[in-house]
Parts: structure tokens; C-alpha cells; sequence
């Protein structure tokens, strides 16, 4: 399966209000080479930015594919090809930020826990059950393949108090 990706070496994070982050991503059918090279950018790509998380809309593809490490290092750095969320359990609220949306943090409502089911880089499902900082990494970056941002679940007073950072941004894509 070819899935006729950009070139994966020149791969940067692009930022809001670029269209792809609203899309909703496909489905992996095969993982293949370019795919493993996919995930390995990804990965170095949130290290260097400081990131938690990456998802692969987040580079410009749209594909269901995200990586995670809640140390911020590579070492400690998954892959989580085609992720479903269940058992989403409990509330928890907490500051968030996006390497998509540079400058914005804000409070955002999330569940306090997860199970995940998803297939590694050899093509193998596996099952796991996150809580606290995991939990809210896995469902930010989920958001991404479905195409939502953190700031589309901000309540109408954290939208109004991060409005000018978010207008700074959809001017500077203009641009």
C-alpha cells in the first residue's frame, strides 16, 4: 500500500487555522517503511518542540496515526497506529496546549481515564488502560484524527479570554 506521503525528511508541524486540522484522518490499512518513517518523524518532531504528543494531521498528513510520551522524551515515546478510545471514566480539568496552536493554553474538561485499542509498527493490536496525564494525552491527540482542536471544547469564557491569540494565529496563516 502506497500512501504517497510528502516528503518525510522536510515534515514541520503546521499550526491552526490550516484546513487539515479540521478534517477528519484515514484509516492505516498496511503499515509499511514510509509508515515507520512517518512515526519516527513524528516522534522527533515532538521532542524537539517539547510535546507530549503528536498526531499525524499535526504534520500535515491525514492519516490516524499518533505518537506519545507523557516524559516528553524519546525513549519513553509510543506509536499508536489507528487509536480507539473507550471507557472513558470520570472528570478531571486541566491546563492544555498544542504545538498546533503556539502561545494558547487553557483549561479544558477531559475524562480522568481510558482504554485505548490500537496496533503497533509491526501490525499488532494491542489493549491499554490510562489514567491522569496518559488519559488526557491520548484523548488531545485522538481529537486530532477527528479533526477537533482543544480549543473547539474551551467554554465560551476560556474562548473569549484566548481570542487574540487565536485571531494572531488565523492572521499570521493568512500572511
Amino acid at each position: 500500500m502506497e500512501y504517497n506521503l510528502p516528503d518525510i525528511d522536510s515534515l514541520e508541524i503546521i499550526h491552526y487555522p490550516n484546513p487539515i486540522l479540521a478534517q477528519e484522518a484515514k484509516e492505516i490499512t498496511e503499515v509499511n517503511e514510509e509508515i515507520v518513517r512517518l512515526a519516527d518523524k513524528m516522534v522527533e518532531l515532538m521532542v524537539e518542540s517539547d510535546g507530549v504528543g503528536l498526531a499525524a494531521p499535526q504534520v500535515g498528513v491525514s492519516l490516524r496515526l499518533i505518537v506519545i510520551s507523557p516524559t516528553g522524551t524519546r525513549e519513553d515515546a509510543e506509536v499508536l497506529v489507528n487509536p480507539v478510545l473507550t471507557n472513558l471514566i470520570g472528570n478531571c480539568e486541566g491546563e492544555e496546549g498544542c504545538l498546533s496552536v503556539p502561545g494558547i493554553r487553557a483549561k479544558v474538561r477531559r475524562a480522568e481515564s481510558c482504554t485505548v485499542t490500537a496496533q503497533d509498527l509491526e501490525g499488532n493490536s494491542f489493549t491499554v488502560d490510562a489514567i491522569d496525564l496518559p488519559a488526557i494525552i491520548l484523548q488531545h491527540e485522538t481529537d486530532h484524527l477527528d479533526g477537533i482542536l482543544f480549543i473547539d471544547r474551551l467554554t465560551t469564557f476560556s474562548k473569549m479570554a484566548c481570542r487574540r491569540g487565536i485571531k494572531q494565529l488565523e492572521k499570521e496563516y493568512e500572511e
